[in-house]
Order: structure tokens, then C-alpha cells, then sequence
């Protein structure tokens, strides 16, 4: 059963200080206890086993609470999909049941400097040595890194690109926390450095040459699915307090919302809401039909709901003018925030390409 009430009601209390020290370890195991970390998996494993669009709103409910909160469920999750999706039936015994439960917390460790956007230009190795991989390299901005116990790890062997479970207390693993300047400020990002781990082959997670279209593939596409209904949510949250805001605030002896402008601004954020959303719930009914336009719609999804999460956020904080721009405030936080999911799990213009080829296979065919 998955519970969110006691995290909710932290986060409305602690997120401002969260957002300055980094989730504390004491939320993360009330996660894991409550259920959150295992959301979508399998019974069998000790997952709740929603479905997507169960699994959508969760993300919704925690992005209007925190963005770091549900990046901890988004970032666990994805890989906790990848191993349950590619991984052998020992793989997956031996591996869900330590995710769902939350004993181990993962982490996906996959962009490097020179491969972000571009994941297939990593340079980290693999290199075989009998029955084991050696794996060398540097991997940024580690969402949870610095908390993490594993590591999905995207790499170069001479099959071809492979992902990788990596135990984070291996002789050769290296943390360092990763300050983020701008939004996710309390999701413990980490620079994490692995200088020829050794690793036994049966933690390679699908052969090589199935490391970035299939293993990582599946977890990016989990990832922009959480973070599309975590940008509706978050955006209602900043919706709320503009509105909250605009009807209690006087200023020349009318209330903001008694502006025709602030009224307009106010609606045009709603409607942005209701339009992503709306895509969100489509990308839930394509995910539950096992549809093959269920991967576009994900696409799409987080594609708009990224867009107006960064952009309700900003109005938002607009209208709240110096409030909003507080260090402690809820809106300054997800403007910040809304920026950075505009970038994760795909940049917006790289999904305006991949949406602009759907459209014109549509027109060929």
C-alpha cells in the first residue's frame, strides 16, 4: 500500500530546508517504508504494482509537494524498471525485492562530459578480464548519487554500449557531492568516479550492445513519464499560490486579482495546466494499452508539461514579486526547479525533433 501523507506533510514543512541541505536520509526510509519505492513493480517483488496512471498521479502528488522528493522516486524507479524489464529471472530476484523495499536505494549514473544529450558518446569502460568487467570513468551530476548503495551504469565494451549494476562500496568507487546551483538543490546530486571496479559479468543488465536503446532506453522513458505528471503537479502548486496571492494582496486599495491583467495571466496558467495534464492522462492510457504510441506520448508529455511547469512557475513568481523571490519560498524553489526538468530525461528541443519525425512518418505514410 503506498502511503504519502507523512511525506507530503514534511515537505510542506522541511522543504525549504531540504532544498539548502539535501533530503535527509530519515525521508528517503520513510519512502522505502511507505511503499513510494516500489510503486509500479511487481507484487511478486513487494511492489504495489499501480499502473501508469496510478503511478502518474503519485508523481503529481509528490511534484506539487517537492521536485526533489519525487525525483527520488523517479530516478530509483527508473532503475528499478530497467532491471525488471531486461534483467534475468536471477536478476530480478535477487535485485527487486532490495528496490521495492527500499534497503537499496539506486541511482542511474549515465551522463559524462562529454555525453549528455548525446548518451551513445560515453567514454566509460567496460573492459572484460575472465569472468568479470573492469569499469573505468567519471560520471556527473548523479541524481542521488551521493545516497545511492547501487549504480546503473551506462559504458563502452567491445560488444558494444552495456549498462551495468554497480555497488557503490566496490574497492574503486569514488563520491563526491556535486553542488547544483540551480533547481533539484535537494536531491544530493554527486560526481561519482569509478577507477577499474571490478564487477562480476552477472550484473551486466541485457548483453552489450542493448546498453543504451534497450536498458537505458527503458529507464529514461520511465523517467520522462514521473517527471511529465511531476511537472503538472508542481505547476498546480504554483498555480495555487499565485492565485492564493493575487486574492489576498492589496495593492492601490484593490486586490491583484482585481486586475484584468493578473485575471488573464491567471487563466492562461490554468489552461496550460489542463492541457498537459491532459496529455499526461494520454500517455497514461497509451502506457496502460501497451500502445506503440505510448513512447511519443511520453515524449510529448513531458515535452508540455516541463514547458508549463517552467512557465506557470515564472508567471507565478511574477506575481508574487519579492515573496516570490524569498530564499525560503515554495515558488522560487519550483521556478528553479522547472528549469531543470526542461533538460533531464531528454531537452526539450531534442523531443521537438523526435515529436517533428513522428509527424512526417504520420504524413509518409
Amino acid at each position: 500500500m503506498i502511503e504519502v501523507h507523512d511525506l507530503v506533510q514534511a515537505a510542506a514543512r522541511d522543504a525549504a530546508r531540504w532544498d539548502r541541505d539535501g533530503l535527509p536520509d530519515e525521508m528517503i526510509k520513510l519512502a522505502g517504508r511507505n511503499g513510494l519505492l516500489g510503486a509500479d513493480r511487481p507484487a511478486s517483488f513487494g511492489g504495489a504494482e499501480l499502473d501508469a496512471r496510478e503511478l502518474g498521479r503519485l508523481a503529481a502528488t509528490l511534484g506539487h509537494a517537492c521536485t526533489s522528493l519525487r525525483s527520488l522516486v523517479t530516478v530509483h524507479g527508473m532503475v528499478a524498471a530497467a532491471v525488471d524489464r531486461w534483467g534475468t529471472a536471477a536478476q530480478r530476484e535477487l535485485w527487486l525485492p532490495r528496490l521495492t523495499s527500499g534497503e537499496v536505494i539506486a541511482a542511474l549514473a549515465a551522463t559524462e562530459a562529454g555525453a549528455g544529450t548525446e548518451l551513445s558518446a560515453v567514454a566509460m569502460a567496460f573492459e572484460p578480464v575472465g569472468a568479470d568487467f573492469l569499469v573505468s570513468g567519471t560520471k556527473l551530476w548523479v541524481t542521488f548519487g551521493q545516497r545511492a548503495d547501487i549504480y546503473l551504469v551506462l559504458g563502452r565494451a567491445p560488444g558494444g554500449l552495456c549498462a551495468a549494476l554497480v555497488d557503490r562500496d566496490r574497492p574503486g568507487v569514488g563520491v563526491e557531492p556535486a553542488e547544483s546551483g540551480l533547481g533539484l538543490r535537494g536531491a544530493r546530486l554527486a560526481t561519482v568516479r569509478f577507477d577499474r571496479v571490478r564487477i562480476p559479468a552477472n550484473q551486466l543488465i541485457a548483453p552489450p550492445g542493448f546498453g543504451l536503446s534497450h536498458v537505458i532506453g527503458t529507464a529514461l522513458d520511465h523517467g520522462r513519464y514521473t517527471v511529465a505528471w511531476g511537472g503538472v503537479g508542481l505547476a498546480r502548486a504554483c498555480l495555487g499560490d499565485a492565485a492564493a496571492h493575487a486574492a489576498t494582496r492589496v495593492q492601490g486599495g484593490a486586490a491583484l486579482a482585481e486586475h484584468q491583467l493578473i485575471r488573464a495571466t491567471l487563466g492562461r496558467c490554468w489552461a496550460d495546466v489542463e492541457g498537459a495534464q491532459a496529455l499526461c492522462e494520454r500517455a497514461a492510457d497509451a502506457r496502460i494499452a501497451g500502445s506503440p504510441e505510448a513512447l511519443i506520448a511520453t515524449i510529448a508529455a513531458k515535452y508540455a508539461a516541463a514547458g508549463v511547469a517552467a512557465s506557470v512557475s515564472e508567471r507565478a513568481v511574477q506575481i508574487l514579486g519579492a515573496a516570490g523571490c524569498a530564499p525560503d519560498s515554495r515558488i522560487g524553489r519550483f521556478y528553479r526547479d522547472a528549469k531543470v526538468m526542461q533538460i533531464i530525461e531528454g531537452a526539450q528541443e531534442v523531443a521537438e525533433v523526435t515529436m517533428g519525425e513522428h509527424v512526417m512518418r504520420g504524413a509518409r505514410s
